[in-house]
């Protein structure tokens, strides 16, 4: 999600986006330890740890050594937390705040690493991670037994019950032009309602998945469609915030994807015309929104890892020396 795509979901909404409430905006550098375009498991490692890793990694440094992420940390100083993907919730972004393995792409070690976690909360797909196993362990029933209500739609979630797991798709949920409906922006209402009413303080990162697949496929209706639909989910934590007065929201991406350039437009009837360099993902800078108690650390420009630390600066944490 870089410019690109948020002024072509600005163009179609008609000249505003929900995330022009944020008050701070800056820049962060995006390149991975082993290359200058990085991963989606190398972008979240930086967000999640502070620490540069080779591509393809999960909250490990380059010997393949687990770090700490911040929503460890979280839990540690008493916070609840959450995760929100519409991709599965072993995906490589969701997996970097809460797995530490050396592939991304080992979705069923990831899925164990859910039940080593404190996490209270994750709405996303990937249910066959946790249930249709090489090992043939039944992680649903895992998870049940560790006080998980455990389900498939977010309209059945029992905000009275001590943990969820909702797993709303056997792999990743359509795109939103397929079908996905609600699901994000539901997700994050849901999930702050829920992680609120534990009066912990708390800790939740949601991602709009699939903007970073319609760059892939070079498709601008489906990235203005992504867009839109993470800048209603966006507004639900901007409405939610702004009531609240003691939340900070940040609003950024891992990496570009597609090189988007916007070509053509009109605010008026809402289209957008846009051509790609590339089906992968570039090495642009991406801006970092901000809204919310700290928000001034987010200006300027810096590396991905120090969003790290400017999270654990405004939540009053010290990390380890990892």
């Amino acid at each position: 999600m870089g410019i690109a795509q948020i002024y072509a979901g600005m163009t179609a909404n008609h000249g505003h986006l929900s995330l022009e409430r944020c008050t701070h905006v800056g820049l962060q550098k995006t390149y991975s330890a082993s290359s200058y375009v990085t991963d989606s498991g190398a972008g979240a490692t930086a967000l999640a740890t502070g620490n540069k890793t080779k591509n393809g990694s999960i909250a490990v440094d380059t010997s393949g050594i687990p770090v700490k992420t911040i929503l460890e940390y979280a839990e540690e100083f008493g916070l609840s937390t959450g995760l929100v993907s519409t991709s599965a919730i072993t995906h490589a972004t969701p997996a970097g705040f809460v797995a530490h393995q050396v592939s991304r792409d080992d979705y069923e070690a990831i899925a164990l690493d859910f039940l080593r976690s404190e996490i209270d909360i994750f709405i996303g797909g990937g249910e066959e991670d946790f249930s249709v196993r090489d090992d043939s362990l039944n992680l649903l029933d895992s998870l049940e037994k560790r006080g998980f209500q455990v389900l498939s739609d977010i309209r059945e979630i029992h905000y009275e019950h001590e943990k969820i797991a909702c797993l709303t798709a056997q792999e990743h949920n359509p795109s939103i032009l397929n079908g996905r409906g609600n699901m994000l922006p539901d997700a994050v209402a849901a999930s702050i309602l829920f992680l609120n009413n534990k009066k912990t303080g708390f800790f939740l990162m949601a991602e709009g998945s699939q903007i970073d697949w319609a760059g892939h496929d070079n498709s601008t209706e489906g990235v203005v469609a992504e867009m839109l639909d993470f800048d209603r989910a966006i507004k639900n934590a901007l409405d939610f915030a702004e009531k609240d007065g003691n939340t900070l929201v940040i609003i950024t991406g891992d990496h570009e994807t597609g090189g988007m350039t916007i070509t053509g437009g009109n605010f008026a009837d809402g289209t957008v015309e846009a051509a790609f360099s590339t089906e992968d993902h570039t090495a642009v800078m991406l801006p970092v929104f901000a809204f919310g108690p700290g928000a001034d650390k987010f200006s300027g420009i810096y590396e991905n890892t120090d969003i790290f630390f400017k999270m654990m600066s405004a939540l009053g944490f010290k990390p380890d020396k990892n």
